[in-house]
């Protein structure tokens, strides 16, 4: 595997959860259309974005000797898919919804090597979120703060809103974050020392 790191993501959450099992890398933030392919569950969905973003940094390094890691965190209620708001009114209706439910946090990873006989890999991981109802005055102070800007489904639970949260199951904490550290470390890892293509766990 070549022995630089790119993240594809201008995220500062998933830097943080990066740097703290110690890998060096750097970040170069992708510039891609974001949109969901019609027709995909949230675990579909969100490996084809993660793949987007990775795909498209590593457009700009090809035969580099360096690795490229895409990631994009999706929130599922039922059959609705909720990403970033667009704005305070986006936002507020996102926690309105996700008030007193049980959602799913999904989060698709890809890491593509860009040398000459590199390969790529692809996986995502779920999270069940269980979120205890909010009061009207709760979401409005949510809102005005803030912390939903740039937050798949409109809050972070790593900061404020963990108080939202009356629990998690499955997958991880990381994940909900932004970016399944063990299973990120894991395609590296296969990437590291499988033969050079494509491998994913798409959901059929």
């Amino acid at each position: 595997m070549a022995s630089r790191l790119l993240l594809a993501s201008a995220s500062p959450r998933r830097r943080v959860l990066l740097e703290r099992v110690g890998l060096e890398f750097e970040g170069e933030p992708s510039e891609v259309d974001e949109t969901p392919p019609p027709g995909m569950e949230a675990e579909g969905v969100a490996v084809v974005l993660a793949e987007r973003k990775a795909a498209a940094v590593a457009a700009l390094h090809v035969n580099a000797p360096l690795t490229v890691i895409g990631a994009d965190t999706i929130v599922a209620l039922a059959g609705d898919l909720l990403g970033k708001p667009r704005d305070e009114a986006d936002s507020r209706r996102m926690l309105e919804a996700l008030s007193g439910s049980r959602h799913r946090v999904v989060t698709g990873v890809c890491v593509i090597d860009c040398s000459a006989d590199g390969g790529r890999r692809s996986d995502f991981e779920r999270t069940w979120v269980t979120m205890r109802a909010l009061s009207p005055a709760e979401i409005e102070a949510y809102v005005a703060g803030g912390e939903w800007r740039g937050k798949a489904g409109g809050y972070a639970i790593q900061e404020s809103a963990d108080a939202f949260v009356r629990g998690i199951e499955e997958g991880g904490l990381d994940n909900v974050i932004g970016l399944p550290v063990p299973l990120t470390l894991r395609l590296l890892a296969e990437l590291e020392k499988g033969p050079a293509g494509d491998s994913g766990s798409l959901p059929g």
